[in-house]
């Protein structure tokens, strides 16, 4: 349990941090906003009126502001890549910190959805009491026009009224077609709606304009609660007639009310503009420079790998881009990871993607000639190919894989092209780096998606082995599905088919295995594939009593897995036997 205890607070602790200082923030807010309204002076009459429903509409507003401003930050792409390209300024720890964007924009995101109902909700309440508790003597404050009036008119006649239906539409557009059943299913439902944050950020911005909630601006000369000489003598007349004493003081001067100066867009206006500044020179990067495609290679289960050129192009081993392709879709731009990075010999760079969905279908089509005959894969075909743009490059966990005397590579079927590169760069010159030995992981279903890198394994092994260093590559490669072909044939891949086996890897076992064979050394384990081969290191890396102490880091990046967006668990600890 000690060792446990410790493990867990070396790997998920600063993750933990992080969180519990966001949820302070959002409580602290919350908490001081419900108190000022519940109890200040300068809101008396308007809580009043109101009620409840004042304190937290107020309350769960100023958490949205936060994470409305928070929600924008972990996608400035280029920003986050290039605080991690500063190793000088960001450890390894900030490093992994700034992987885990995405979960912090979605948990922001819920975050937004969960406290908008809560504020809507509340400001039902308070156009209910506006209507129900119309006050005579501080008509200042009235919404309505008079009492009893229907609070849907109220709703539907005010700008904080008509610009929060708009808003509650929008985010919830946003927010169902989030869903993974429809991203997956179709991922251009969810990039257009997602983009509809613009809208989102307009409205919002004009949601505080018209003064629906005011606050008393003479407290001092007048009172909370005092009772002013021009008081209405309906008020006076009930008041005596209840038969109360009124121990009121009494105050010349008329209660003056004054709307809010909008706040929101201090808020959000800084990460907005943050954002949008980063978008536009993204977009005129991807556009100033043309992109060629050189060739274009079919794989085996459809799978295509695309070479392209781009001048002053230079992305790191295990960086990604976004891929756009006008003649498919103008707007959308899909996430790919690179395969192929250029080199002093070699300036192209190259990506691979699975035919799966209405774009890849589309833009493959556009890539590949219409025939009729069979074909032999994989082949090479020339021709016209479309216009593409590529915005890019941008960080992601792989490119820690070279900052590990010792690294484990696990992949799960598409999920390979991270370590595609990572391969690549190691073929061209494995000494440059600090990583000294590599072990790879990769399972699939069909035997034939081993022949997508089985030349580049093959070769690198061979020149680690001209070279006097077997034991830098360690392969293992997992047949997941037994029914069929379960061996290799050819002859110049001898290498691979004497790695693979049948089933799916008994984790505990490698990794009792590696550590036996890395004592006192810091081992670097990064997954890409399915949620359940994640989860399952994730769990067997937690409770497992083989090594010392591990060190997790739950990291999340955009990469492309069969067209969609899918999220890749990365796990780095150390083995110290």
């Amino acid at each position: 349990m000690t060792l446990a205890l410790k493990s867990w607070m070396a790997n998920e602790g600063p993750k933990h941090f992080i969180m519990m200082v966001w949820v302070g923030v959002n409580v602290f807010l919350f908490w001081r906003t419900f108190m000022l309204y519940y109890s200040g002076a300068q809101y008396y009459y308007l809580h009043k009126m109101l009620g409840l429903g004042l304190c937290i509409s107020r309350a769960s507003a100023s958490v949205l502001n936060l994470n409305c401003s928070l929600v924008l930050l972990p996608m400035c792409r280029s920003v986050l890549t290039l605080l991690r390209a500063s190793q000088r300024v960001t450890s390894r720890q900030v490093r992994r910190l700034l992987d885990k964007s995405k979960m912090f924009h979605m948990t922001c995101g819920i975050t937004i959805c969960v406290f908008s109902v809560i504020h809507v909700s509340a400001h039902l309440m308070n156009m209910v009491n506006f209507s129900v508790r119309y006050s005579e003597d501080f008509p200042e404050l009235n919404v309505a026009q008079y009492k009893g009036q229907d609070p849907r008119i109220l709703i539907l006649s005010t700008v904080p009224g008509v610009t929060g239906v708009l808003l509650v539409i929008v985010l919830c557009l946003m927010f169902t077609a989030s869903s993974y059943s429809i991203r997956f299913s179709s991922y251009e439902i969810f990039w257009y709606t997602h983009n509809l944050f613009i809208v989102f950020y307009l409205i919002l911005m004009l949601h505080v304009v018209g003064g629906a909630l005011k606050y008393q601006l003479n407290v001092e000369s007048h009172p909370p609660g005092c009772v002013h000489t021009n008081l209405s003598s309906h008020s006076l007349t009930n008041h005596r007639a209840a038969g109360e004493k009124d121990s009121r003081s009494v105050c010349l001067e008329e209660a003056c009310f004054q709307t809010h100066f909008p706040q929101t867009w201090l808020w959000v206006s800084a990460p907005l503009c943050l954002y949008c500044a980063e978008r536009l020179y993204r977009y005129i990067r991807s556009t100033a420079e043309p992109v060629t495609i050189i060739n274009v290679v079919s794989h085996p289960c459809d799978v295509l790998e695309v070479r392209m050129l781009k001048s002053g192009f230079k992305p790191r081993p295990g960086q990604y881009i976004l891929l756009n392709c006008p003649s498919v879709s103008s707007f959308e731009n899909h996430p790919f990871t690179l395969t192929v990075c250029p080199t002093g010999k070699n300036a192209t760079f190259g990506i691979h993607l699975r035919v799966l969905g209405d774009w890849t279908s589309r833009f493959s089509q556009l890539l590949l000639k219409q025939s009729n005959s069979s074909e032999i894969l994989p082949m090479m075909q020339q021709r016209r190919y479309p216009t593409v743009h590529v915005d890019g490059p941008f960080g992601s966990p792989s490119e820690e894989v070279f900052n590990y005397e010792v690294s484990l590579c696990v992949a799960g079927g598409i999920g390979v092209t991270p370590f595609a590169c990572v391969l690549q760069a190691l073929f061209e010159d494995w000494r440059q780096y600090k990583l000294k030995r590599l072990y790879f992981v990769w399972v699939c279903r069909d035997l034939q998606s081993f022949y997508w890198f089985a030349d580049l394994l093959c070769g690198l092994h061979e020149r680690l082995w001209h070279n006097n260093r077997p034991d830098y590559l360690n392969v293992q490669l997992y047949l997941s599905d037994s029914q069929g072909l379960q061996d290799i044939g050819e002859e110049r891949y001898r290498f691979l088919s004497s790695r693979l086996r049948i089933g799916r890897p008994k984790w505990k076992l490698l990794f009792q295995e590696i550590g036996r064979a890395n004592q006192h050394k810091r081992v670097g384990v990064f997954c890409c594939g399915p949620k359940g081969i994640s989860k399952a290191l994730h769990t067997l890396l937690f409770y497992s009593f083989s090594f010392y102490s591990l060190f997790i880091g739950y990291l999340y990046y955009f990469c492309f897995y069969s067209l969609h967006i899918s999220s890749i668990t990365i796990f780095t600890f150390h083995a110290n036997l």
